[in-house]
C-alpha cells in the first residue's frame, strides 16, 4: 500500500495527514515532507495519524529524526488520532514518554 501525505498550513501550524502505510517503501517520502517543517523556527507540525494502521520500524525512525531536528531548531512536533495498533509500536519503544502523542484512536481500520 501507498503513503498519501497531504500537508496544509495555518498561521504557525502544519498539519500533515497521513493515508496509508508507512514502511520502509514509504518512509523516505514521508521523512523528505516532514524534516524541512520541523527546520522552521516556532512551527508546529502537527500530524494526523487516524489513517495509518501500519507502521513499521523505519517509520518510527522517521519520527525520532523528525523529533532530533525540533529540538534542535525549536519547532514542535504533536502525533494526534493514533491507531491502537500503531500506538503499540510508540509505547513498547519508548517513545510515548518523549513524543507528544494524542487522543489515540481505540480500535483500528
Amino acid at each position: 500500500m501507498n503513503l498519501t501525505i497531504d500537508v496544509s498550513h495555518k498561521e504557525d501550524v502544519a498539519y500533515l495527514t497521513l493515508v496509508g502505510e508507512v514502511d520502509a517503501f514509504t518512509a523516505p517520502k514521508l521523512k523528505d515532507t516532514i524534516l524541512p517543517l520541523t527546520k522552521e523556527e516556532g512551527q508546529v507540525v502537527e500530524v494526523d495519524f487516524e489513517q495509518v494502521n501500519y507502521m513499521d520500524s523505519t517509520g518510527l525512525g522517521v519520527f525520532i529524526s523528525a523529533l532530533k531536528s525540533t529540538k534542535e531548531h525549536n519547532s514542535e512536533m504533536k502525533l494526534i488520532h493514533m491507531q491502537d495498533r500503531v500506538y503499540r509500536l510508540f509505547k513498547i519503544t519508548g517513545l510515548t514518554e518523549i513524543m507528544n502523542i494524542d487522543s489515540t484512536v481505540q480500535g483500528g481500520m
